[in-house]
């Protein structure tokens, strides 16, 4: 038994090295380097080459690095019939909270407005607003999009979400499926997707979304590029039906430089980088699931393949 890490963003090393201290007994190798594939057992991966899972004829465990699971799903050539795993990690989710309350903060005191009115010299003070004004919609209400609505709570904001399935926050006014979905929509004047991306929920953000939302609201995306139907936002900004948008995540990743939301004024983007999983917190949890394979054992944090998350 051993493990592969089968990633593309350069941290192979540094993933390598953590599993290594965690437990050095476990052999363990970069999809990249010379390995005997017939002896891997668990993949421990982000976003992979397409294809690259189906080397290994005696894989047991595809085990995803972070929370999202959707890239798996992307590729046709994944063994079927394995577990998926994703991590469950708190830092994960206190993460997104903080960025998603950083992004409403920011714009309800006009941060990204002036930063703009900055590069051109422009001083123009502008009305702002409280906490106490608006109403935050909060779409997926899983491990990050509950704690990120507790958190907005505790902020004293008032508190909307919506999910597929019913559910009871403290403080929260929870709607559910799609007779929920319209009046979760127009009590919205922020809205922070936190989706799991299925076939669901995939181009979710388009505009028939966009026109049941208040008149000047605000979208926030922190789940995947996939929500959002760009040329869908794109026409609801221009026309003044949203007054803007904070997107951390993107169709093509990293975006193209002739995309047009690199230049749109009503745009604040971020770079993929709102929560990012930490080896100290996730490497125990794959260690876990490792000897448990090696043991029969059930798995933790195991993915339905039915419902892609």
């Amino acid at each position: 038994m051993s493990i592969v890490i089968i990633r593309q963003d350069g941290k192979i090393d540094l993933w390598k090295k953590a599993v290594q201290q965690g437990n050095p007994s476990v052999k363990v190798y970069g999809y990249n380097e010379d390995h005997p594939k017939g002896d891997i057992t668990m993949a421990l991966i982000w976003k992979h080459p397409k294809g690259s899972l189906a080397n290994y004829p005696n894989l047991k465990c595809i085990a995803s690095a972070g929370a999202g699971v959707d890239y798996i799903f992307e590729d046709d050539q994944a063994p079927q019939g394995i577990p998926i795993t994703r991590v469950v990690d708190p830092y994960l989710a206190s993460d997104m909270s903080e960025h998603v309350l950083s992004a409403i903060l920011a714009e309800l005191k006009n941060f990204p407005t002036y930063k703009l009115q900055q590069t051109k010299a422009h001083w123009n003070p502008l009305p702002y607003r409280r906490i106490k004004d608006v109403t935050v919609g909060v779409m997926g209400l899983g491990e990050l999009g509950s704690l990120t609505a507790k958190d907005l709570v505790h902020a004293g904001f008032t508190v909307v979400g919506w999910s597929k399935s019913q559910k009871e926050i403290p403080g929260v006014t929870c709607y559910a499926g799609e007779t929920g979905k319209n009046p979760f929509l127009k009590a919205s004047d922020f809205l922070v997707c936190l989706l799991p991306l299925t076939t669901d929920t995939a181009g979710i953000l388009n505009a028939q979304l966009m026109e049941q939302l208040p008149q000047g609201a605000y979208i926030i995306n922190v789940a995947r590029g996939g929500h959002v139907v760009d040329e869908d936002l794109i026409a609801y900004l221009d026309k003044g039906h949203l007054s803007g948008a904070c997107l951390d995540v993107y169709h093509e990743e990293p975006l193209p430089k002739a995309h047009p939301f690199w230049a749109h004024p009503k745009i604040m983007m971020t770079p993929h980088y709102a929560s990012v999983s930490d080896t100290k917190s996730v490497v125990p949890q794959i260690l876990e699931n490792y000897e448990r394979l090696s043991t029969d054992q059930p798995l933790q944090n195991v993915v339905d393949r039915k419902k892609g998350y």
